[in-house]
């Protein structure tokens, strides 16, 4: 039994063996953090009963060969009668290494599995933030990031074959 395994490394080791795909998190940071209440003073004499807004985007930065910086950005905005009460603002970045994982999978990784990881930081720091900002705290609800990205898919293809039908015609 032994000598079969051994077989069996040193098969990978001559590079027999294709290699698998590779992902793993190397570092989480906060790259940016903007926090505006422009109201000042008067925010805090109104009833607090503000519209929430929220917007994610996320961009992708090659690093290295194998590296990737992913950077999910999270704005969210409290409203009361057409007036901004607060704006927060964060970019919550990894850096993720990458191998062997062919462009549908990478976007996967990148626009869903990447930004799960890193929304529940971002999401903590816009509560802390908000909070030091003498606010009541904000706990934003979890974010399914594969419907997202399957949505974005979606709208794509059909926009694709949209085109593709536009151009048949003419």
């Amino acid at each position: 039994m032994a000598d079969n395994n051994n077989f069996q490394g040193d098969a990978n080791l001559q590079g027999d063996a294709p290699q698998a795909p590779q992902f793993a998190l190397q570092r989480i940071y906060l790259k940016d953090l903007s926090f505006e209440s422009p109201l000042g003073l008067e925010a805090f004499k109104q009833a607090w009963q503000p519209k929430i807004g929220q917007d994610l985007n996320t961009s992708v930065n090659k690093l290295d060969e194998d590296l990737y910086e992913v950077v999910l950005k999270v704005t969210v905005s409290a409203t009361a009668e057409n007036k901004t009460i607060f704006l927060v603002e964060v970019q919550q970045a990894g850096i993720f290494m990458v191998r062997q994982m062919e462009p549908p999978q990478m976007a996967h990784l990148f626009n869903s599995v990447c930004p799960q990881i890193l929304f529940p930081y971002a999401r903590e720091v816009i509560d802390s933030c908000v909070v030091k900002g003498s606010f009541p705290a904000l706990a934003l609800p979890p974010i399914n990031f594969d419907a997202l990205f399957l949505r974005a898919v979606q709208q794509a293809q059909a926009q694709a074959e949209k085109e593709a039908a536009k151009a048949t015609t003419n």
